[in-house]
């Protein structure tokens, strides 16, 4: 028997926690993924809740570090190369889904919000089907992604 469409959309999505829990060496409280697809265009991007509340994107670990006023505090490694891959295998997965959607005739979510609770090894994700920012011409991925980062962060507050 083959695998189920369920298979490959899971083990995608465990692929894209394992490397941005990768990235902060397991070192986090909670993982926000976003990944989106509208015709002809992928975006993924991550932020982190560390330090029992800090709400950071992924450059900005290092500064929510200095901001416990921990001198042995672990520094990330937010290198350029390191944020490019870490995007690469996000939009290498979100390849994989489209692709699995077509093969398997399934609707391609246009949006994908991943919180993985790392205490509690739980995933939740919200999927989106239409259209966010194909029809407009001043709204970018980035400012969606830009908005649930607010979102998330108010509420920490």
């Amino acid at each position: 028997m083959g695998r189920a469409f369920e298979d490959y959309l899971s083990e995608a999505q465990t692929d894209m926690v394992a490397s941005c829990l990768e990235y902060v060496d397991g070192k986090a409280d909670d993982i926000y993924i976003y990944g989106s697809y509208e015709p002809d265009m992928y975006a993924f991007n991550v932020f982190y809740r560390i330090n029992g509340g800090e709400v950071v994107r992924k450059h900005q670990l290092n500064e929510a570090v200095e901001s416990t006023q921990n001198p042995k505090a672990q520094e990330y490694d937010v290198s350029r190369e390191r944020m490019s891959a870490l995007t690469r295998i996000g939009m290498d997965n979100l390849e994989l889904i489209h692709e699995k959607c077509q093969e398997f005739n399934r609707e391609m979510p246009t949006e994908f919000k991943l919180h993985y609770d790392i205490k509690q090894n739980k995933l939740a994700g919200k999927y989106r089907y239409d259209l966010a920012y194909s029809n407009d011409d001043e709204l970018l991925p980035a400012d969606i992604f830009d908005a649930w980062f607010e979102e998330v962060k108010n509420q920490e507050n």
